[in-house]
């Protein structure tokens, strides 16, 4: 167990974005509710969601029903900011992926309205931990995590989060209400902001780290991607480049053989390292998998090994720029 702020979670979590329709191509939910009852009974009791992912809050109502029966046994983190309600203005957040940018609004006035609807689609009466998806450019951080805290005094929500925000943001949010955890990309093949981490340090934040397999790519295992998979919109799996990546890759591979461990349980092994506050959040839809990567928390790796990885790391360049 670590903790993010105050709230105790596990080291290895569960992300659930790969469980709708569009991320990784079709899945169907009772494969969906399978994947996340494994990953609870592997003690990935951190779930995290977002009412972006997939169509009409779909994540957020399969987590719901999945988490019944076993609610007071699980931190359930939701996001919003993203999926904007119709009629409702937004503002462009550059990113790396094809399309370009995402639209966000993060106006104080929805900030409940965007809450109401999670609750309802996740069929509880509390959210653990509340973030703000992506920082909205046309509104000050404050605004919006001033209407968050009013969710906090209103019972609605335990604590708050933010992600993919700047150190400079994290701070001015801190001054106006405690930030629990600040959830970034952080993962062999995309380091963390050095200036985030300092400012999480030095404010008591927790740090959890999207994507800790690279979307994948970490477990050694992608060589092409199927039809409907989200990842063709990252320029690093084209064709061209994910072959590259993984030639690349392969000193770091080849050091999971020699430790006698998957390539994933290495990479998110080595996250854990980085930082006694860090947590994961991998997402997978196999229960193998979801089992194989909690179990990562439970690695501990010698100084040595930690400084051959970094080695490695050092010569592996990745091809294909990033996606914020």
């Amino acid at each position: 167990m670590r903790t993010l702020g105050t709230l105790n979670v596990p080291a290895v979590g569960y992300g659930a974005m790969v469980l709708s329709p569009g991320i990784y191509g079709e899945v169907d939910d009772a494969r969906g509710e399978r994947a996340i009852k494994a990953a609870l009974d592997a003690g990935a009791t951190h779930i995290d969601t977002s009412d972006a992912y997939g169509p009409d809050g779909h994540n957020e109502r399969l987590v719901g029903r999945a988490v019944k029966g076993r609610r007071e046994d699980v931190v359930v983190a939701t996001k919003f900011g993203l999926a904007v309600p119709d009629g409702e203005d937004s503002r462009s957040f550059p990113v790396g992926y094809a399309f370009g940018e995402l639209r966000v609004n993060g106006e104080a006035r929805l900030v409940r309205r965007y809450a109401e609807r999670s609750l309802a689609n996740l069929g509880t009466e509390v959210i653990d931990l509340y973030y703000a998806h992506y920082p909205d450019p046309g509104v000050e951080i404050e605004e919006t995590v001033g209407a968050m805290a009013e969710l906090v005094k209103d019972g609605l929500v335990r604590h708050l989060g933010l992600s993919n925000v700047t150190a400079g943001q994290l701070r001015r949010a801190h001054a106006v209400h405690p930030i629990a955890a600040v959830q970034n990309e952080w993962s062999m093949w995309r380091p963390a902001d050095t200036e985030l981490r300092r400012a999480a340090e030095e404010l008591g934040v927790g740090i959890v780290a999207w994507s800790p397999l690279g979307n994948g790519f970490l477990t050694g295992t992608v060589r092409e991607l199927g039809d409907g998979d989200f990842r063709h919109n990252a320029p690093r799996f084209s064709a061209e480049n994910l072959a590259a990546n993984n030639d690349r890759y392969a000193p770091v591979r080849d050091l999971a053989v020699d430790l006698g461990i998957t390539p994933a349980q290495l990479a998110l092994a080595w996250l854990l390292h980085q930082d006694e506050h860090v947590v994961a959040i991998p997402g997978s839809r196999t229960p193998a998998h979801i089992e194989e990567n909690t179990a990562a928390a439970d690695i501990r790796l010698h100084p040595d090994t930690l400084a051959r990885i970094d080695q490695a790391l050092a010569r592996f360049e990745v091809t294909g720029g990033t996606l914020l």
